[in-house]
Parts: structure tokens; sequence; C-alpha cells
């Protein structure tokens, strides 16, 4: 049984006659009227569900366009659901919406209400106005000559051009009531598209009351969804993401987008960026363009970091300092002095040749130059990216458009908590507020929550380095007698340093996960708390805790690896320790701390890209899965287009949010470190081809239709991006000068190189000390068990650079160290002004508005106000040749009036 209510032709509510007949034509609800009377055709019983189309996205009646779709479970029990529900539905139709209800009855479950909504024209044309949406007036007489040289060459990657615009260049200037006829209106049923029309309906659901006025001021959709009066909110989907509808009056857009951009298949393809915007919005659309152009721009990122890597392959034979190690007679015969206390025994140096190999493919001369490399491509990606949103801004008619224009409105929440009211000094008219007081008590609040969270981090992280100095000694203790050592392949490569390396990496990013699930509820409630004005205001601030909190989660391992890590580990005989306990601070792997960063960086970067993206993938078909069983046992029930939307996953608020967060952390790993490991870029190539696709394909057939909305830029990452640019410089040219031993070798060739010559031969001997075994600590030497067979020396060596035993100023640091420091603080000044000095060039060099988007927009401008000013005159002749001889008391703005709509605000 169908109710269908409205304002259609009157005020009155509409009951529709069960013997109303239907004929299904295969794309929709036709109805046929037997006699001018509005009698129907008899015999008829109530529409049965297996008579209505899957793909109908329209009323009973055929025409009218659903625009937005509620669903509600009748509970019996809770009247108070169902006042609530009966008075917003009452305050909707009032607002001028048309609502059609489907009975339980007809969906699968035989339990779920579906409360269908239509905005009729003079809805959409009232707000249309109050939200300034900008509409189309003339079609752009401006030629796209834009030239891509050598544009053949990208035709194999290229989309039909009715797929990637699908609709021609127009002059746009904001919608206005009273000037209808001013603008392109050929159909007033498609003038507004689906995605504006969800847009405005969504407005007028999120600030319908639905309590009598006089029981207060809740409103809004989103506390009903909340209380559980609605279960679902969502605009549909135009059709079925494998088949086009097949109803003419159907665009079929989702079909279109799952073909040529969701599937995998398509991953060499280009986006279709216009397209996208018409379905999803403009602020889906933007991220989906910077997301594509950040993949294209680590194309030329992963190509040099691959030469480079590639580099270190080739320079293999040319390692002299491994060649030393590896030597029977060098590294062969140098005793080092035992990594850890009373487990761990004496070893030999060339023990660990196998990492000192792997680690000259990532510390050689390349890594200086595509460190700077990276600090200047990170300018010119943001650069480039600016041009390429404004030129989306002009593409998208978002020149004029400021996000405070768009929230003109505040947050429903924001009104409907702040219980006091102040006059505004532009507009005079009262708005709600928060007292300064409340807010600065909120802000404590949620600050001192973010810093408890971020405490907790750096404890969890300090508990990482704790195990790791706990448990390396086991692992001396127990791998020297370890079968593994015996494996002709892998043996050589599983020491105690890798196993405590992966082992704590592994436990590490465990713990990131879980305190990543656990902090995005925490950040969700503070910024909730503190009730921030706009949505803009919102997102800014959930944006900026949500990064802090992940920026420690993520990067804090690295950090330590990378700058104090080897750092704080004193001398044999006096050792530092970790806050005075019995645990030693932790040395570098004997091949260097920069192939620890490296694996540290490839397990937590290419662990969180997969988790990531099996997590985004399969979580959401699993769950649509087992939601849509009862449907899929029932093939020959009908599964109405609003039921299969119904069951795939809400999208949410904050689904974007968490898209940007995932990319502009990997944006860290290739920036901040990415002196370390130069294949960074190319494995987030291969994982952002892969985020495109699975991003597409669960927006376009795992998700609802999402509510469309207007965004001119990325928002607040965009400024997040420039500073992690900046600080990468930072960070890379420490990494080059303190984790690498580039600048020790650097100064001994130069400076310190026995003959003269300029080679490193002899290198290690002069990068190692030696230390007297007798003058250990009872508490450090190596239990005698632990002794290897051969040990029969009276010194040791260990990394670093000290006077040896029974000088005037033994073991205290030797001018070579000072010298290397100098090196290392004259490089970090001399890399970071270079490379800041062309960022900042480059930044100078780049205008952020091409000069032909700049002139089309100034085009435009001059367009918009020539043809309004002839279109008011024509006004002022008509009116005047309507009054013949009388005297004309009008204004030159008098326009025919229509019929008039209560906005509202008004109506509430």
């Amino acid at each position: 049984m169908l109710r269908i209510t409205g304002k259609g032709g009157g005020d009155s509510l509409i009951e529709m006659s069960p013997t109303e007949s239907f004929s299904d034509d295969g794309n929709g609800y036709h109805q046929h009227a037997s006699s001018s009377t509005g009698s129907l055709q008899q015999g008829q019983s109530e529409i049965g569900k297996q008579k209505l189309s899957k793909d109908s996205v329209f009323f009973q009646d055929g025409v009218r366009r659903i625009d937005f779709v509620l669903s509600y479970v009748d509970d019996k029990d809770c009247e108070k659901k169902q006042e609530r529900r009966r008075i917003y539905e009452a305050n909707l139709e009032k607002a001028g919406l048309e609502l059609e209800t489907e009975d339980k009855s007809e969906s699968e479950d035989g339990k779920t209400y579906f409360v269908k909504i239509h905005a009729p024209w003079e809805v959409l044309a009232t707000y249309a106005d109050v939200l300034k949406i900008k509409v189309p007036f003339k079609v752009s007489d401006i030629p796209d000559d834009r030239e891509i040289p050598m544009n053949w060459l990208s035709t194999p990657f290229r989309l039909p051009k009715s797929i990637m615009n699908p609709e021609p260049d127009y002059f746009t200037a904001p919608f206005s009531k009273s000037k209808s006829d001013f603008f392109l209106i050929d159909n007033q049923d498609t003038f507004f598209p689906p995605s504006t029309r969800n847009r405005i309906v969504y407005y007028i659901l999120s600030r319908c009351l639905y309590v009598s006025e006089e029981c207060g001021d809740k409103k809004g959709i989103k506390r009903l969804l909340n209380n559980g009066s609605y279960t679902s909110a969502f605009p549909l989907h135009d059709s079925r993401y494998w088949t086009k509808s097949k109803d003419a009056n159907c665009e079929s857009e989702r079909y279109d987008l799952y073909k040529h951009w969701a599937r995998f298949l398509c991953f060499f393809k280009e986006q279709p960026i216009n397209r996208i915007r018409q379905y999803y919005g403009e602020k889906i659309g933007i991220y989906f363009a910077w997301l594509g152009f950040y993949t294209e721009m680590l194309l030329f990122a992963a190509v040099v970091g691959t030469i480079c890597f590639t580099y270190g392959f080739l320079t293999y034979d040319d390692n002299e300092w491994s060649k030393e190690i590896c030597s029977e007679e060098i590294g062969g015969k140098i005793v080092m002095c035992p990594l850890c206390d009373k487990k761990c025994s004496y070893w030999k140096l060339n023990t660990t040749c196998n990492s000192s190999w792997q680690s000259h493919l990532f510390d050689n001369v390349a890594t200086v130059f595509f460190a700077i490399f990276m600090g200047i491509w990170v300018t010119l990606f943001l650069e480039f990216w600016k041009r390429r949103q404004a030129r989306l801004e002009y593409e998208w008619d978002l020149v004029d458009f400021e996000e405070e224009q768009q929230q003109l409105q505040l947050r429903p929440e924001y009104e409907t908590r702040c219980t006091k009211s102040k006059e505004n000094p532009i507009t005079k008219e009262m708005e709600p507020y928060l007292p300064v007081t409340s807010k600065c008590a909120r802000s404590c609040l949620s600050g001192a929550t973010v810093l408890l969270w971020i405490s907790l981090i750096i404890a969890c992280i300090i508990g990482v380095i704790a195990y790791r100095l706990a448990v390396y000694a086991a692992f001396a203790s127990f791998m020297k007698d370890s079968p593994t050592n015996h494996l002709e392949v892998v043996g050589p490569y599983i020491t105690p340093q890798l196993a405590t390396s992966v082992t704590a990496s592994c436990i590490n990013f465990v713990i990131i996960m879980i305190l990543n699930l656990m902090y995005e509820k925490v950040a969700i409630w503070i910024t909730d708390m503190e009730i921030p004005k706009t949505h803009l205001e919102y997102e800014n601030k959930l944006t900026v805790k949500m990064f802090l909190f992940q920026f420690v989660n993520y990067y804090s391992s690295c950090f330590y690896v990378a700058f104090f890590k080897g750092k704080f580990v004193g001398y044999p005989g006096k050792y530092a320790y970790m806050f005075g306990s019995n645990l030693r601070n932790e040395e570098c792997d004997p091949g260097g701390c920069l192939i620890e960063l490296t694996t540290q960086l490839v397990i937590v970067m290419t662990g969180k890209q997969v988790w990531g993206n099996i997590q985004e993938a399969l979580l959401p078909w699993v769950m649509n899965w087992w939601g849509s069983r009862k449907a899929r046992s029932h093939p020959e029930s009908l599964y109405s287009r609003w039921e299969q939307d119904h069951d795939l996953q809400s999208f949410g608020q904050l689904g974007l949010f968490y898209e940007y967060l995932e990319m502009v952390i990997q944006f860290g790993f290739i920036t901040l470190f990415v002196a370390s490991f130069p294949l960074a870029p190319l494995l987030a190539l291969f994982n952002n081809i892969i985020e495109i696709r699975v991003d597409a394909w669960k927006l376009t057939t795992q998700f609802r239709r999402p509510v469309a909305a207007k965004a001119h830029s990325i928002g607040a990452w965009e400024e997040i991006l420039n500073g992690m640019a900046v600080l990468s410089v930072v960070t890379n040219a420490f990494i080059v000068a303190f984790t690498s031993d580039m600048m020790p070798r650097l100064v001994y060739m130069y400076a310190y190189q026995p003959q003269g010559e300029m080679n490193m031969k002899g290198y290690i001997n002069n990068s190692l000390s030696v230390f007297n075994v007798s003058e250990f600590q009872d508490s450090s030497r190596p239990e005698e068990a632990e002794n290897p067979m051969w040990f029969n020396v009276t010194t040791c060596r260990y990394r670093d650079y000290r006077y040896p035993p029974g000088h005037e100023k033994q073991y205290s640091h030797t001018m070579q160290f000072w010298h290397i420091l100098a090196a290392k603080l004259a490089f970090i000044i001399i890399m970071e002004h270079v490379v800041f000095l062309v960022k900042y060039f480059v930044a100078w060099l780049i205008p952020d508005v091409p000069s032909d988007v700049r002139a089309r927009v100034k085009r435009e401008r001059f367009l918009v106000q020539e043809y309004l000013h002839n279109y008011e005159v024509e006004k002022l002749k008509m009116q005047l040749s309507q009054q013949g001889n009388k005297e004309c008391t009008c204004t030159p703005m008098i326009y025919p009036t229509l019929p008039k709509h209560e906005v509202l605000s008004e109506v509430l």
C-alpha cells in the first residue's frame, strides 16, 4: 500500500486509491487515467512488487524523480520514534518536498519502510537561489586551443571524449529564482543534475525539526539517525553498476563510471574526472583529481629513484670498504667488541659481510643526489598541483566559490547546542554563538586529550625500544647455534640484528593499527565536543587532530632509528643505559643504521599499504555479500533500486577524510625518509595505481551514493603537504649527514687517506677504535661460556673515533671525530640552503593560475555583467510597453510574480 503526500497542487494530503493502475514499461511507473474525472481502471488489486522495474528511480507515477530515500524499521513499542517521524515528515511536506512511502510488506526483509523524497521545481529553484548554485546561461565561445606536445603518444591512455567531457562548456552565473528565464532552462526536470538535487534535499533534511516548536529546537536527519528513528538516509544510484538502466530517462552514469574507471583493467587509462564530479560532486571529484596527479608525478620520482638504486647495484664491485670487511686478511682478523652485556660474545668483522654489501645499495653517492632531487620534486609537485587545481576551479564553476560562502549556513549541531544568541555585525541578524569561556574550556580539554594520546604513543614506542634492547641478547645467545646458520642461501642473512629489527617492526606495526582504531573514535568525540561552527571548521579541526596523532604514530619509530639509535651508546667500559636501567642503549647494525631504517620503512610503509587496500576492498564486499544474502536467495522477487542501495555500505561524512589521510601518510614516507630508500616512490607508484581503482571500485559498487558536496581545493591537506615538504628537506639532510656513512667516508678520502690517494683503502681500520678487554666492567663483560673458541686477544674494536688505550687522552674523541662532525653540520647547512633556494625560486617562477585560465575568468565575469544588464533593460522595456501610456511607478527589478514558496528557515 502506498501513501503519497505532498504539495503537488495544494496543501492537502493526497491519499492514493489502491484501485489505481500502473504499468511497467521496463523503466518506471506509468499511471493510466481512464477518464477526465480521474476514475481508474477497475479490477486491479494492490500493485504487486513484481511489476516494478529494478532500475526505477521514480515515484509510482513514473514522472517524479526520487532524490533521497529514508528507511526505518517500525518499532511498535517506541511511540517516541513514531512521533518524531510523523512530525519530521510533516515538516518536510511543509518545506515543499513530496513523499512516498513503501510499506514494509513490499521490502525484502518484511520489516523495513522506505520513504522516497522528491523535490519539485519550486523547491529546487528556491534553494538553488539560497545556496547560490551556479547554472549555465550561455554556451562558452572560448575555443579550447591548448595544444599538448606529441599528443599522439598519449592516445592509448585516453578515454572517449563523450566520457571525458559529457557536457559542453557553458558560461555560468549564480541562480536567481526571480530571473529564471535568464538561464538555459530547456527542461525543469533535468535542469538541475541529480547531484545538485540531492545536495539541496540533504540541506533541507539537515534543518527540519522533528519535534513541535514548543518542545525545543531539535532538528536534522543526523540526529534522527543517531537516535534510531531512521536507519539510513541516502540518494539513489541511477542504475546497477554492471549494466545500463532500461529506463531512457536514467542517465546510467554509474555504469559508465564502472566500465571506464572502476575496473582494474583500466589502470593505464586516464580518469574521467568531469564525469566523477558530475555524479559524485566536486569534493569527491577533486580528491580523485589530486590522487591522479600525485600518481603521475610519482612516475618521475620513481624513475630517478630506480636509477639511483641501479647505480648502487652497478657499483657493487667498486665498494672498497665492503671488500675490506669481507676480506679474511682485514675483516677476518678484526675482533669486534660485544654488542650487548654478558650474553653477547666477541665477533669478527667479516661476519657482517652481507649486510655491508646490502647497505651499499642504499648508502652511496647517488643517495645525496636523490635527497636533493626529492626536495625539488616535492616543490614542483605542489606548484603544478596549484595550477591543475586552478584550472579545475574554473572548469567546475568554483572560481568565486569560498568555503565560507558554502558554509553560510551553520552546522545544525552548532545551532542546536548553542543556547545563546548575538547579533551578527555583518548581516545584523541574531545568530547562535558559543561563549568565549566555554570555547576556551573545550579547546583546553581537547588539546589535553590529544597530548595524552600522543604521550601514549610515545610510551608504546619506548616499550618497543625496550623490547629491542631486552630481546637482542636473547637472540644473540640462541642464534649462534641455530640451524638457520647452516642454510646456504639465507643463513648468513639471519642475524640477531635482523631478527630483532624485523620482530620489533612487526610489533610496532600492530601497535600502530590498534592505536589507530582507538584514536579515531576519540578524535571524533573531542571534535564534536568543541562544537565547531561550520563544516569547514569541523573538518579542519578533525584533520589537525588526526594528522598529529598519525604523524607520531607512523613516523616515531622511523625517527628513532634515523636520529637516535646508535648515537648515544657510549663506549666499551662506559656504556650508556636506557633511563638508568640495565638495558644498554642500542648500537647500529654493523652495516650501519641506514639499512635498519630502510627495513623499518619497508615494513611499516608496505604493511600499511597492503593492509589498507585489503581492508578497503574486502571488508565492504564481505559486509555487502552478507547483507544481501536474503535477496539472492529469492531471485524471483524484485530487488528494487532503493533496497539494493540500502544493502550497500554508507560512505559516511568522513569517508573522504580517511582516503586523504592514507595518501598524506604515504607522502610522508616517500619524502621524509626517502634518502634511506630510493625505491619508496616506486612502491608508492604501484600502490597508487591500485589505490585509484580500488577506491573507484568500492565507491561505485560497494557504497551508497554519497551526498554531493562542493570544494574548491583539497582544504587543510594542502597546508599539511607544504609543511611536510619543508620538513622533508631537513630530515633528508640529517639522514645523509648522521645516519649514513657518507660524511665519514668523504672526510677520510679527502683528509685522512694515508697515501693521499682519492680512494677508500684503509677506511675500515681507520673508522674503528681500539679497547682493552681487561677494562670491561663486570656487568658488561661477556660470560666465559659465550666466548668463541678462537678468542685469544687483548683488545677489541668498536665503531667510533676515540684515542686508543695507553694514549694520554685515551677513549676521548679524536680530532677526526670533530672534523667529521663539522663536515656533517656544513653539509646540512649547504644542502638545506641550496634546496630551499631552488624550492622558493621554482615556487616564484611558476604562477599558481595559468594565464589562459585567468583570461577565461575575466571573460566570463565580463559576460555575466553584460548579459545581466541587457536582461534588465529588456525587462524594463517589456514592462513599459505593457503599461502603455500609464505612468510607470515600478522599479527596474520588477518581475512577473512566480508562485511563492516559503524558505525553510522561515517555515521552521
